[in-house]
């Protein structure tokens, strides 16, 4: 067996970065920005009111002073004019501020009769402006990479850049495999199950950038496992779940190498997760994963996860970690690095209940993961450990 950080490794040697290409700026939310982008104006591109007020000069506002309202500006449609003395142009938040005025005494703090406003209350020293350029100034550089988050998106827009370059999306294409396995929404046999992990993967997959391409259930014989990863020809990723042991039904590892895969390994010191098979089949990366449910989440959560980051250009790291207080009690750990489900409360993090890797109620309570070294001592209540969050 090799150790978690030895399978990453080799995973990443696995990981072709996908290439380039131009996606309209609506479609970019969640891919990863694969070239730096320029701004093409300046934000704001003049100084503007950040209130609903009185635009004038300011040495001109003091309490009680009184002003002749010359005209209006509102977003969209500026005040031509430049205020003289005794002046006042009534502004609206986000219009451009006339020549001539340095502040706006807000609506609140005026009175106002026919065309004269005076200053009724003291207006204080802000001048409740937005200098032009304040956010960003033309030329300013958005880095790469980097996961488009709503807020790049919106900061895009703003930089009027209509159409952005990213790394394309990795299609992955996800086969089951077993006789036991029925689609959701199937009535199954007396001796089949559900096969849940594809959608629980799936649903993973569109969260990390992937689109998943859930193909039919490969049943365990020679000539269904073929069929199916024949089906997976044009996938950027292949991930099978079941199937990568060595009991007599578990086909994968076998059939894989008859049809030319090159295996890079097999079998990881962790738990849950121990059978974990990865290579390249016919020049398209494969991974292996366990059968158990939470076993394939966990190794979805720890190794594929960072290997679709490296194949869209994020750079070869682990999956993101902090460290945080021990809510409660843990004995000593095994021989094997362990991933406990587990969950985060009022600051600290606390094993989530059972460890079995079939619990699938524990991991849908659970919002973090536990990681504790090969052979971790018993840890009490207020240790800090690594803690990776679960979305």
């Amino acid at each position: 067996m090799i150790t978690v950080n030895q399978a990453l490794d080799q995973l990443f040697a696995l990981a072709d970065l996908l290439p380039v290409e131009t996606v309209p700026l609506r479609a970019a939310a969640g891919r990863v920005l694969a070239e730096p982008v320029t701004a093409n104006r300046t934000q704001p591109p003049f100084a503007a009111s950040s209130m609903d007020g009185y635009a004038l000069k300011g040495v001109e506002a003091d309490l009680h002073a009184q002003f002749k309202v010359v005209g209006e500006s509102a977003a969209g449609s500026r005040w031509d004019g430049t205020l003289k003395p005794g002046q006042a142009v009534r502004i609206f938040t986000g219009a451009p501020v006339p020549d001539g005025a340095d502040k706006i005494v807000i609506q609140e703090d005026v009175t106002r009769s026919g065309d004269m406003i005076s200053i009724t209350d003291d207006p204080g020293p802000k001048d409740n402006i937005r200098p032009a350029g304040v956010d960003f100034e033309k030329g300013m550089v958005l880095d790469a990479p980097r996961r488009l988050s709503p807020g790049d998106v919106a900061l895009l827009a703003s930089m009027n850049i209509p159409q952005v370059p990213v790394r394309s999306a990795p299609v992955v294409a996800l086969i089951s495999t077993g006789d036991e396995l029925v689609v959701p929404g199937e009535t199954p046999g007396p001796d089949q199950i559900i096969a849940s992990n594809t959608y629980g993967l799936a649903a993973m997959l569109e969260g990390m950038g992937a689109i998943p391409r859930i193909l039919p259930i490969a049943r365990d014989t020679i000539p269904s496992l073929t069929a199916v990863l024949e089906l997976a020809q044009g996938a950027d990723l292949i991930v099978t779940i079941g199937g990568a042991s060595v009991g007599d039904h578990d086909l994968v590892a076998q059939v894989a190498g008859d049809l030319g895969m090159e295996r890079a390994f097999y079998k990881v010191a962790m738990r849950p997760g121990k059978p974990l098979m990865a290579g390249r089949l016919n020049g398209t990366p494969m991974v292996g994963l366990p059968g158990n449910p939470v076993s394939a989440m966990v190794c979805g959560t720890v190794f594929v996860e960072p290997m679709l980051a490296a194949m869209q250009g994020l750079g070869h790291t682990l999956t993101p970690r902090q460290s945080m207080p021990l809510g409660g009690d843990l004995a000593a750990n095994g021989p094997r690095e362990h991933y406990m489900r587990a969950i985060i409360e009022n600051g600290a993090v606390r094993d989530a209940g059972a460890q079995d890797s079939s619990l699938l109620t524990v991991l849908a309570r659970s919002n973090a993961l536990i990681v504790r070294p090969p052979n971790d001592a018993q840890r009490s209540t207020g240790d800090m450990v690594d803690v990776i969050t679960l979305s």
